[in-house]
């Protein structure tokens, strides 16, 4: 369940367009440890898409996302 998840990070892209968000939750996923869960904030209508297709490329895990007051909380556990 989404609502149960405590994220070891939380990336706030919201005011960003394609490609930032999945630019820097690349970027952010390199600084973690294996196991660990990025929370990442978007505003990006195509980051619902482009971010579990990212996720599936580099062999991370695709939580699911949450919407929230204008963004959605979208939710990644590092490979």
């Amino acid at each position: 369940m989404i609502e149960n998840i405590t994220p070891d990070e939380t990336l706030d892209c919201r005011g960003l367009s394609c490609p930032m968000p999945i630019l820097k939750t690349k970027k952010a996923i390199g600084k973690m440890k294996s196991g660990q869960i990025l929370e990442i904030l978007g505003t990006d209508p195509g980051t619902k898409n482009d971010l579990p297709a990212f996720a599936r490329r580099g062999g991370h895990e695709y939580l699911g996302e949450k919407d929230d007051e204008g963004f959605t909380r979208f939710y990644l556990k590092v490979k």
